[in-house]
């Protein structure tokens, strides 16, 4: 696996274990961002969302989809900025920034990936 899908590949890990967290026991994970607890269904349907497009991540870095790997640099950077706008309009408290920056720092690591990236041997014909 190139190391640009080895970002892609932990990054889609970390949507599948946050996604499954919030699904499986979300109040005991709102907090940790400032949230809210809530016995609303919402969190349930968007931790649905995050597991399943961590799964997309994870079958594209298998498949070394280098498309799909260089369009989420710009989707992952523009997630940060859209955070940092709520926690900037009040509607979130700042540890969301934290996120952010994760995100962004995982992007510039595949950023970087890409910019010496050469097809796997056993994909070249594919």
């Amino acid at each position: 696996m190139s190391r640009a899908a080895k970002s892609i590949f932990t990054w889609g890990i970390l949507m599948v274990l946050f996604g499954t967290c919030y699904l499986i026991a979300p109040n005991t994970f709102l907090p940790l961002f400032g949230l809210p607890q809530t016995p609303e269904v919402w969190i349930r349907v968007f931790a649905l969302l995050l597991a399943l497009l961590g799964g997309y991540y994870i079958y594209c870095a298998w498949c070394e989809d280098v498309l799909f790997i260089r369009i989420t640099i710009p989707g992952r950077i523009l997630f940060a900025l859209g955070l940092a706008t709520f926690v900037a309009l009040g509607f979130v408290k700042p540890i969301l920034l934290l996120l952010g920056v994760v995100d962004t720092c995982g992007a510039l690591w595949t950023w970087q990936s890409l910019k010496n990236y050469s097809r796997p041997p056993h994909l070249q014909n594919t």
